[in-house]
């Protein structure tokens, strides 16, 4: 499979360091030179350097043969253009571009890729707010993601120190709850991420990655020692298009909410635009200002601010006032390891999130959806089974799947089923994967031809 990626930025050079890994066909097209030499620095990856809103640098970098275009920089036009040329000569069967403008986003909806030959768009920071919605829906979450139409949800939490649970076997666990709903699917500790086996133990601070159905929710919370409590009141440090959006839906469900912005003229457009929500104007670090915001009785303090640094220092002020749960929006991926060490709780990466939206398109086999999972250590897949697959028909312990990688879900039409060695998967069952990433194209492997390509 042939890849173009436009725009080197941190979404472009992490799809395309991502598929090199991966011996993919990759070329990255990029106008920065000096973004250029950084890339040549950091991985081997075929670069060009242009314009890819350019006929003559899109044709060098071999649209003609081309399978998907993933158009990522900063500017909506080129991706738009970019897609065009594609579309009108090369008829590449995929194309993804980034939009950012509402307006953009609006006739992308309203014409469909028709209209913009668009076949999919992404906006990363309207996929962040539906992050931070999902974490705010289940109390001291680190990681949220729905599959199946919300019929599964896989959730990451902290296990704190003397639990029930903590310093025992995962089969020892299964043992003392079997009425329970839930498949422990990862493990992350440090800077591992594990795929669990029976024999693996859970220890204090390890990040564990739970599936089960949305209703099963507090069932598990109170196994793993967290509180059903409902997020009442939110404090966001920045009143951006994530903050604005954000907040937009926190009035419609209710939840106090109040925005700290320094940037006088982008308070008067929230003032003006936002119904309920409090504006404090001024800046995040001044004590009297989060004090004034009641951030030592916020449920949730969400640090938006376009800068990394400021969001993780007044996250960390915030936590250390009393918000009973801290987040910060990292645009710096090397920054999201080192933060989880320092007392944030979530990190909200508009970066990943489009990284995930886009690797569903270049996973081989029907794939339905692609989640990130502990940073961009592995994945979580949601796969159709096809009638032609090994998968379906036999019991899953007769089925040899990669080293890395579980069956962690089947979705049956509305019924959800925590898998064991006897499920059986039949013929258009929803299966959802969870691989490491150096299992990934082992897995794309055998979805490419025992699922295959759709």
């Amino acid at each position: 499979m042939s890849i173009i990626i436009v725009g080197a930025g941190e979404v472009g050079f992490h799809i395309a360091s991502r598929l090199s890994r991966e011996n993919r066909d990759v070329v990255l097209i990029e106008k920065d030179e000096n973004v250029i030499r950084r890339i040549a620095e950091a991985a081997d990856i075929q670069i060009i350097h242009g314009s890819g809103s350019s006929p003559s640098i899109l044709k060098k970098a071999g649209i003609g043969s081309s399978e998907i275009l993933i158009a990522v920089t900063n500017s909506d036009e080129v991706n738009i253009v970019a897609c065009i040329i594609a579309a009108s000569q090369a008829h590449i069967p995929v194309k993804i571009a980034r939009l950012r403008d509402t307006e953009y986003e609006k006739l992308y909806n309203k014409e469909g890729k028709k209209g913009l030959n668009i076949d999919f768009a992404i906006n990363p920071e309207r996929e962040s707010v539906l992050n931070i919605l999902n974490l705010l829906d289940v109390p001291e979450a680190n990681y949220v993601h729905d599959f199946a139409e919300g019929k599964v949800r896989l959730v990451g939490f902290r296990i704190p120190e003397e639990l029930p649970i903590t310093n025992k076997k995962l089969a020892d666990i299964m043992r003392d709850y079997p009425d329970s709903r839930f498949l422990i699917a990862a493990i992350s500790r440090g800077t591992r991420t594990i795929v669990p086996r029976g024999k693996d133990v859970l220890l204090p601070r390890d990040l564990v990655f739970f599936v089960s159905e949305p209703k099963y929710m507090p069932m598990l919370l109170n196994m793993i020692g967290k509180e059903s409590l409902k997020t009442r009141r939110v404090v966001l440090f920045g009143g951006g298009n994530i903050g604005f959006h954000l907040a937009g839906e926190l009035e419609k469900r209710g939840i106090n909410t109040k925005i700290i912005e320094e940037n006088e003229e982008r308070c008067g457009f929230l003032s003006e635009n936002l119904e309920s929500t409090v504006i404090l104007h001024g800046n995040g670090t001044e004590r009297e200002l989060l004090k004034e915001g009641g951030v030592s009785e916020t449920d949730a303090f969400i640090g938006l601010s376009d800068d990394d640094e400021a969001n993780i220092l007044v996250s960390l002020y915030a936590k250390r006032m009393g918000a009973k749960r801290v987040m910060a929006k990292l645009n710096n991926l090397s920054y999201i390891q080192l933060v989880s060490t320092l007392g944030i709780d979530v990190v909200i990466s508009p970066r990943l999130s489009a990284v995930s939206s886009i690797l569903h398109f270049i996973r081989k086999g029907r794939v339905l959806s692609v989640s990130e999972v502990g940073g961009e250590d592995a994945e979580a897949i949601e796969v159709i089974a096809m009638e032609t697959s090994d998968l379906v028909n036999k019991p899953l312990r007769k089925i040899r799947f990669p080293s890395g990688s579980l069956v962690v879900t089947v979705v049956r039409d509305e019924e959800v089923i925590i898998p064991s060695g006897d499920t059986v998967i039949r013929p258009g069952d929803r299966v959802i994967l969870f691989s490491l990433r150096s299992s990934v194209p082992k897995v794309e492997k055998v979805l490419t031809v025992k699922l295959e390509y759709f």
